[in-house]
């Protein structure tokens, strides 16, 4: 399995470091030939801002967004989840994005990066134990359409989250995780920790062992890539 990397700007080495560890050959993507023939993609943390720019330098956005489309699952972490949501607060005029993902998302909601912080995640699709989490100038879901399910919630919150819901909206903690067909999304920094487990997750989304389906207990993690 060949697991592409948005290689711009940000973490991307991190997300290679563990992919590689797990026995998944990782693609550096710069340009949108890299694309070609591989099982998912990455958008590491990083700038957001900076990520869209060079990605549009490089007329990246289009094939990337043709890429999910065509059902390649595509793993946002950070900046990369700013990259994926249909709506930004706070964000520039002029923010290249690629969207996809129905979320409004605010950047730097938790401050600075000297507010950054750790938190344990209960984290349902990833069994146990709970996911240690490193926030870094971390973004926060506010809100999410009825299409997209929630993986993860910070506790206790720090702002309230909208849930649209069959019955109208209502508040139900700060979203941190989610996922929407094969588009994933996290606040926090994975590719930080020891714990592979979310990259297992996405790996297996693009193996097609994990399906998008909360209600479904038959998905797994793989134990092993072959």
């Amino acid at each position: 399995m060949r697991i592409g990397v948005l290689a711009l700007q940000g973490a991307f080495i991190e997300h290679e470091k563990i992919l590689t560890q797990m026995g998944v050959e990782a693609v550096e993507v710069r340009l949108p030939q890299h694309l070609e023939g591989l099982s998912g993609l990455i958008i590491p943390g990083g700038e957001s801002t900076t990520i869209g720019k060079v990605a549009r330098r490089w007329n990246l956005l289009e094939p990337i967004q043709a890429f999910a489309a065509t059902g390649h699952p595509v793993w946002g972490t950070c900046a990369g989840m700013i990259m994926l949501a249909n709506e930004v607060v706070d964000g520039l005029p002029d923010q290249p994005l690629l969207g996809g993902m129905g979320i409004r998302v605010r950047r730097n909601a938790f401050g600075r990066q000297v507010d950054s912080f750790e938190a344990d995640l209960e984290v349902p699709a990833l069994g146990e134990p709970p996911f240690h989490a490193v926030f870094i100038r971390a973004p926060l879901i506010e809100r999410v359409g009825q299409e997209v399910e929630v993986l993860a919630r910070l506790e206790p919150e720090p702002s309230p989250v909208t849930v649209a819901g069959e019955n109208g909206t209502q508040d139900d903690g700060a979203v941190v995780a989610a996922r929407q067909g094969k588009l994933l999304a996290t606040a926090f920094h994975p590719e930080l920790t020891e714990d592979d487990r979310f990259h297992r997750y996405f790996v297996g989304m693009a193996a097609g062992d994990i399906i998008n389906e909360a209600t479904d207990d038959r998905a797994e993690l793989p134990l092993a890539v072959s």
